[in-house]
């Protein structure tokens, strides 16, 4: 992923025209997203909505957490020699350990997604009051090293350009 900006504009009139000049760039952005009312939701934009973020760094932690999880469960009945579960015979009984070290791994990656605050929160909080106020927002993801067009950026006179990540 590249660098990512998001500029606020007052008039959809702008954020077309904007859009349209960017991408007739060669390079073209990498994703032009504009978002208001008759375009994009703001909620269905990872960047830009906290909850989604969340939910997605959930699942991928939950990939490595609960496989790890089971196998840990597993190998935790095998070293300790415990017979917690021995109703459920020798090799049932590590079954057991091995799903409740699985369960224990999909919870740990909820409460592993939910502390990570992100370092962007602040200028994501500013960008999410600016659209609330009626603006309109347009996502610029430019390619890995190539320079973010700053001048064409700045001929549409927006209200605020606000950066989210530099690759």
């Amino acid at each position: 992923m590249g660098s990512s900006v998001v500029v606020v504009v007052s008039e959809r009139k702008r954020l077309r025209q904007l859009r349209e000049g960017l991408s007739q760039l060669t390079p073209a952005p990498e994703r032009l997203v504009a978002i208001g009312q008759g375009e994009t939701d703001i909620a269905e934009i990872p960047e830009l909505n906290p909850v989604l973020a969340r939910r997605l760094r959930q699942r991928r932690m939950a990939t490595w957490l609960i496989p790890f999880g089971f196998f840990a469960g597993l190998t935790f009945t095998f070293i300790t020699d415990l017979d917690t579960f021995a109703f459920a015979g020798s090799w049932g009984s590590h079954l057991i350990g091995g799903l409740l070290g699985l369960g224990s791994g999909w919870m740990g990656s909820f409460a592993a997604a939910a502390s990570v605050s992100s370092e962007s929160d602040d200028r994501v909080r500013a960008l999410r009051n600016r659209f609330e106020e009626g603006n309109w927002l347009l996502l610029v993801e430019m390619p890995n090293g190539i320079e973010m067009p700053w001048t064409r950026l700045q001929e549409a006179k927006p209200k605020a350009v606000v950066r989210l990540n530099e690759s």
